[in-house]
């Protein structure tokens, strides 16, 4: 007999994963092998630790219970286990949901009869009322249908549990918990022969749940971008430069848009006045203005009620300079940016250095993430900020020559696809005659998307004209890249073979 006062129900830690695999290995019986790696659970308790219960007796796990939170209205009841998982990936799990979804639920052999299940059970419930959550759903095994799978369908073996003819260590058990039946699906979980690949979607109301009220601050789904196609040229002085700014500001807001996106190194017409200086010098003589045009910025973005993104503008921080920009939200925050990957030019003419900053940055638009114009061409910076929940991918980019821009965008699309999220890249145009390294420029903003059917067939949302002044406006729709993580053709973040390979970034 054990001493209930030995028995703990709490969150599940990564450090639990130890004495996890192994009661996990003992619970699952003919699916011992199929048991959650460690990288899984680390996942899931990233993205909902609330949502991951355990049952510890004398220093072993007892029990264990796995949720995530669906929007339910993206999923039929036919669903499969591993759509409505995300491939066991858990990109299907959403904040803003309306569903906690069961995904596993074990008690350790040596445990059994103790009712530990339902303390879990029980601890869902009180989770789905606490989040205000419509109800609680999952897809439960039938082992022992496999007795009677020649002389009884699914449905009269339910009804058979039911009535307590028969008895399902599952069924039964979630039955007397008050869940009901709500649908059978087949092939719900594959390779579960013991169940013939059948399954009861069971789901438990939550009677206090409210419907939320719409609110005025609620994220939008539907996201419009404004993308300045900036043309260099020769301003008169500092104020001159900063009309230009809020011309575009203005014109973009006017249009409702949520983000503008301006080039990297857009001031650079400013260095014309430093022109007797040598390339380091001059561009050093620029930073002087940063602090001037982040708080033009900060103003413009709560005056015209819009997330700005400043492209990039040289700063001196210590004895070194870096290349950086920042995010103004409308609400009068901002959060800097920096180029972590400095050409061989920028940094044998300018002595520019590369910084350290990569993460994703929230708004009320959802998670974004900006990349200067050459990080684009490593994948792994923008995987990483993918990992992070990045939907919308910003570059600001100068780029001189055809080739350079073809660079840029090439690598730009290709983040669109590998990440499933939409990249919008903006550029700068026309001629800089008095401002050494910066004569030409050559650019064609544009904004791409992932390759798949609810996307242009060529991945390219819209581009502007080339080597042309311009703004672009354009709509994307976040919903789209949900779907897409759950159902597309393909899946590369939900495909990874993580058994493999892993990426991951570095403390600073």
């Amino acid at each position: 007999m054990i001493d209930s006062a030995k028995i703990e129900l709490r969150n599940l830690s990564i450090k639990d994963y130890k004495e996890l695999k192994i009661s996990m290995m003992e619970s699952y019986g003919s699916l011992a092998n199929e048991y959650w790696s460690e990288q899984e659970i680390k996942t899931l308790i990233k993205k909902f630790p609330e949502g991951q219960f355990c049952i510890i007796i004398d220093e072993k796990i007892a029990g264990c219970a796995l949720s995530i939170i669906v929007d339910y209205n993206k999923y039929d009841d036919n669903h499969t286990y591993e759509k409505i998982t995300g491939g066991e990936n858990f990109s299907t799990h959403t904040k803003n949901g309306d569903v906690l979804y069961g995904i596993d639920v074990f008690i350790h052999p040596e445990y059994r009869g103790m009712r530990l299940g339902r303390r879990l059970y029980e601890a869902r419930k009180e989770l789905c009322e606490q989040l205000n959550l419509k109800s609680i759903i999952f897809g439960g095994r039938i082992p022992n249908y496999s007795d009677y799978a020649e002389e009884l369908t699914p449905k009269q073996y339910i009804e058979k549990v039911k009535i307590k003819e028969i008895h399902d260590p599952v069924l039964s058990f979630q039955l007397s918990n008050d869940f009901h039946v709500k649908k059978v699906i087949k092939g719900y979980l594959a390779g579960d022969h013991e169940s013939k690949e059948f399954a009861t979607l069971m789901e438990w109301n939550n009677i206090y749940y409210t419907k939320p009220d719409k609110l005025i601050h609620t994220q939008k789904t539907v996201v419009r971008l404004g993308l300045v196609q900036w043309q260099m040229r020769l301003f008169k002085n500092f104020d001159a430069l900063v009309s230009q700014i809020e011309f575009f500001v203005d014109a973009v807001s006017d249009y409702q848009s949520d983000f503008i996106l301006f080039p990297e190194l857009f001031n650079a017409p400013l260095m014309a006045d430093y022109n007797h200086l040598n390339e380091a010098e001059a561009i050093r003589s620029l930073a002087s203005y940063t602090d001037k045009l982040l708080e033009t910025f900060v103003d413009f973005a709560i005056t015209y009620n819009i997330n700005i993104i400043t492209g990039s503008m040289p700063q001196i921080i210590g004895e070194h300079m870096y290349n950086v920009g920042y995010l103004c939200r409308r609400d009068g925050s901002y959060e800097r940016y920096e180029k972590l990957h400095i050409t061989p030019a920028e940094g044998s003419a300018w002595g520019m250095k590369g910084g350290s900053k990569l993460q994703t940055m929230d708004t009320d638009c959802g998670k974004i993430g900006v990349l200067i114009c050459y990080d684009v061409e490593f994948p792994e910076a923008s995987r990483i900020l993918a990992d992070e929940g990045m939907n919308i991918l910003f570059v600001p980019f100068m780029t001189d020559t055809q080739n350079g821009y073809s660079r840029v965008r090439l690598c730009a699309q290709s983040r669109a696809v590998e990440n499933e999220c939409y990249v919008a890249i903006a550029g700068s145009v026309g001629n800089l005659p008095k401002v050494n390294n910066m004569d030409i420029q050559y650019a064609q903003s544009a904004v791409f998307t992932p390759s798949d059917f609810s996307f242009p067939v060529n991945g390219i949302k819209a581009e502007a004209t080339p080597n042309t002044e311009s703004t672009l406006l354009v709509d994307v729709d976040l919903d789209l890249l949900k779907e897409l993580h759950a159902f597309g053709s393909v899946r590369n973040l939900t495909d990874r073979r993580l058994d493999l390979y892993s990426l991951k970034k570095k403390k600073p």
